[in-house]
Formats: C-alpha cells, sequence, structure tokens
C-alpha cells in the first residue's frame, strides 16, 4: 500500500470517530463555563489580596447614626493632629531670632544657602518642610551670590501656616468630609467668626442673620460656578474674600477701605439699606416695578424683565438672596461670573450666542429713553456695528460669551445695551473726558 493510500485511510477512520456537531458544541460550552469559573474565582481572589487596596469608601446614610458618629470623631481626630503639627507664635519667633543670627549682611537681611541650610538643622522637625532646595530656589530675587531675603522666607513661612490653620479651620464645618462648604456650612463659620471681628461690634444682634446671608452670598456666587450650593475649600483658600473678611480685626482701619470691602459693616448696611428702600409695600420682597429704580433708575423694562424670567422669583417677586446675586453683577461687570449672569439674561431664546435681533431687541428701550429725554434716538445700525467692531467676534453675525470674554470690554458692551445711564456715559465719553468739570 502506498503512502497515498495510507493517508486516506487514516483521515477516514479519524473522520469516523470524530463526535457529531452537537456533541461538539456542548463539550466547548462545558470547557467554556469552567474556564469561566476559574476566572471569576480568580479575579475575586485578587481584588480581596493586598496589593489593590479599596479606595471608595460609602458615606455612611442619614439613618446610620453611628457610623456618622465614627466618621465625624474620626475626622475631628485628624483635623487635631494636624493642627498640632503648625507652628505656633513661639515657634515662629524663634524661627525669627534664627534667621537673624545667620544673615549674611545686617544691613542687607540676606541669607546664603549654607546659612539657610545651618538654619534648617537648627530649626527643627516642624520646619523642615519650609527648608527644602525648591522653597529657597523659588524666593530667587536675582541677587548675584544667589542669596534670598530672611523677611520674603519668614513671611513665606508666615502665609503657609495661616493657610495651614484657616484650612483646618474650615474643615471643621465640613459636615460631609469631602472638601466641601454648603450654604450652611459657610453661615455656620461666618457666625462663629463675627464676634472676633473688632469692626463688626456695631452690628445690632437682629441684623446679624442678614449680615451673614450678604456675606456667604459673594463666596457662592463667585466660587460656585455650578451652581451645586457648595463651594470647595481650597477655592476659598485661594481667592481673596477670607483676607477682606479677616482684615476687619483690624481697629483701625480707615473709612474708604471699609467701603471697598463688601464685607464690612457699612457695606452691609449699604446693600441692606438699599434693599429697604426699594421695597416701597414693605413686604420683604422686590416687585419688577420697585427694582426698576435701582441704582440711577434707568434701567431698562426690557431687562428687567428678563431678569424676572431668568432669576428665581416667589410669586413674581424677588428675595433679598437674589437681589444679591444681582448687586453683585451689577457692582463687578467685567468679572466672568458677572458677564455670564448677564449673558444668559439676554439670551433671550437661550441659543448661545446674541445675534442683531436680540441686539435691537434691547437697544430699543434706550432709544425710547432717549426720545423721553428730548434727545434724537441713535441709530441701530450704527449702535450695533460698534457694538461687533468692540467685540471682535469669530463669527461676524454672532457673539458668544467666550467673545466677550476675550474682548475684554464685555462690561461696556452689556452696559450699553441694559442701562440709558452708562449707555450715555459712553455716548458722551469724549466730551465728558474734554471737559471733567461739566461731568
Amino acid at each position: 500500500m502506498n503512502l497515498k493510500s495510507l493517508l486516506k485511510t487514516k483521515l477516514a477512520n479519524k473522520a469516523a470517530k470524530r463526535p457529531p456537531t452537537s456533541k461538539l458544541e456542548e463539550i466547548e460550552d462545558v470547557h467554556f463555563q469552567e474556564c469561566l469559573k476559574k476566572w471569576n474565582t480568580k479575579t475575586d481572589k485578587v481584588s480581596n489580596s493586598k496589593e489593590i487596596p479599596r479606595f471608595f469608601w460609602k458615606l455612611p446614610q442619614e439613618n446610620e447614626v453611628l457610623r456618622q458618629k465614627l466618621r465625624e470623631e474620626t475626622r475631628s481626630s485628624f483635623l487635631q493632629r494636624r493642627s498640632h503639627k503648625l507652628l505656633d507664635n513661639n515657634e515662629l519667633k524663634a524661627l525669627w531670632v534664627l534667621l537673624d543670627q545667620h544673615q549674611t549682611n545686617p544691613d542687607e537681611q540676606l541669607i546664603s544657602y549654607a546659612d539657610y541650610k545651618k538654619v534648617a538643622a537648627l530649626a527643627g522637625e516642624k520646619l523642615q518642610p519650609y527648608f527644602t532646595t525648591n522653597i529657597f530656589a523659588r524666593l530667587q530675587q536675582g541677587d548675584p551670590y544667589g542669596r534670598v531675603s530672611i523677611m520674603s522666607l519668614f513671611n513665606y513661612v508666615m502665609r503657609k501656616v495661616w493657610l495651614q490653620q484657616t484650612r483646618v479651620g474650615l474643615s471643621l464645618y465640613d459636615a460631609s468630609g469631602q472638601g466641601y462648604l454648603r450654604e450652611a456650612d459657610l453661615e455656620s463659620y461666618i457666625a462663629d467668626l463675627l464676634p472676633t471681628l473688632p469692626q463688626l461690634e456695631g452690628l445690632e444682634s437682629s441684623f446679624h442673620s442678614f449680615y451673614i446671608c450678604t456675606a456667604v452670598r459673594k463666596f457662592l456666587y463667585f466660587l460656585d460656578g455650578l451652581r451645586a450650593g457648595r463651594v470647595r475649600i481650597l477655592d476659598v483658600l485661594v481667592c481673596s474674600f477670607l483676607d477682606d473678611l479677616l482684615e476687619l480685626r483690624d481697629e483701625e482701619l480707615s473709612k474708604e477701605l471699609q467701603e471697598q470691602n463688601w464685607f464690612s459693616a457699612p457695606s452691609a448696611l449699604r446693600v441692606y439699606g438699599q434693599y429697604l428702600n426699594l421695597d416701597r409695600d414693605h413686604n420683604g420682597m422686590l416687585s419688577q416695578a420697585e427694582l426698576a429704580n435701582y441704582g440711577s433708575g434707568t434701567l431698562t423694562q426690557p431687562f428687567l424683565e428678563r431678569v424676572f424670567q431668568t432669576c428665581l422669583t416667589y410669586g413674581g417677586e424677588m428675595d433679598y438672596k437674589t437681589y444679591l446675586d444681582l448687586v453683585l453683577t451689577l457692582e463687578n461687570r467685567s468679572e466672568p461670573q458677572a458677564l455670564a449672569f448677564l449673558f444668559r439674561i439676554l439670551d433671550l431664546n437661550e441659543q448661545g450666542y446674541l445675534d442683531a435681533f436680540t441686539l435691537n431687541y434691547f437697544f430699543r428701550a434706550i432709544q425710547d429713553q432717549m426720545r423721553a429725554h428730548g434727545a434724537a434716538p441713535v441709530s441701530f445700525q450704527d449702535v450695533k456695528d460698534e457694538l461687533f467692531d468692540m467685540v471682535r467676534s469669530k463669527d461676524p453675525e454672532r457673539i458668544t460669551l467666550n467673545d466677550l470674554y476675550a474682548c475684554g470690554q464685555g462690561d461696556t458692551f452689556i452696559s450699553i445695551l441694559i442701562e440709558f445711564h452708562r449707555f450715555w456715559t459712553y455716548e458722551n465719553r469724549e466730551a465728558v473726558t474734554a471737559d471733567p468739570v461739566q461731568d
């Protein structure tokens, strides 16, 4: 028998012994289930091992009182340990003595890197994080010998310590422990801070709740961009609002600085007094007709109508919190948050841009006020061209919020459309500049 015949015989015998297709599928399924079971067992074993630690801890529910108490005590203990690691006043004074002793020249108050390392060795364990090579390099101010100012170094340490102390203090009010402060948390923080601010000692106790609301509203307006009702503690530390608030500890703070500070007593009383003066029917809320007297009294009717359509109202009237949002917007028109607030009001159809129709809708009220004052109304076509030239939008027929951010004149652009007084000032800016006495 030749080789070809042997191969044919072998293949025929093998085909006869092969199980049917249905049997093969059954065997394959059994084998797959066995492999799947082994794989699941292996996955469970890996997930429970020490190589992959647990990275998510579910927050306790409201009805889990014991777990909530345990979490609160744990956080409190942790914050206390962090607080004990911070420098106190005596340690800061000792640091200044060391820096003064190791400065290169008493007249220049500079310290070399070698002396910097000596101070680090003598300062103690708590100060080691503030005496790194990176910090020394960052404090360089162009000295030809590579020295740094001991005053700059000391101020840096002081600022870092203050930020850490403030972060620990704010974290005590973080009820959820997630790094956020809700509106109620901020109110508790401001309420506890009130007795420590000498500039606010003259406030009557009956006004404290309104003051707290006024102060908290600024934090939420500028730091809560998503309007989630909470702000990040890190954002509170980075912004200048806490500096403005704690500035009220200065008993000799000038009247001019107080008037410029939103958190001062004169500023809070001014804002609340304006609200009371606008409330003609004394029901604690503002109607559209009452709000029309705000400021110069020249906010246009279309703008006021859109304010009440866009903002939160109660029975068609505005409460104090919404009024505060409007005041912060109109007093800070160049800020990104205010521009976004005003753009949302001007965007009639919620289409994400302003076109010629929208601009004309709001500018017609300006023309009506010009006629009421006996002046010839300005052509809308001229104003439209000037507004588009001012913004220099990417689309020649549409103005987006990003265009207002980029042009740097978003506040002027919006003021021309919503307030006759601001439009008149802009329209006559050359005459006002030439004759300031007349202004």
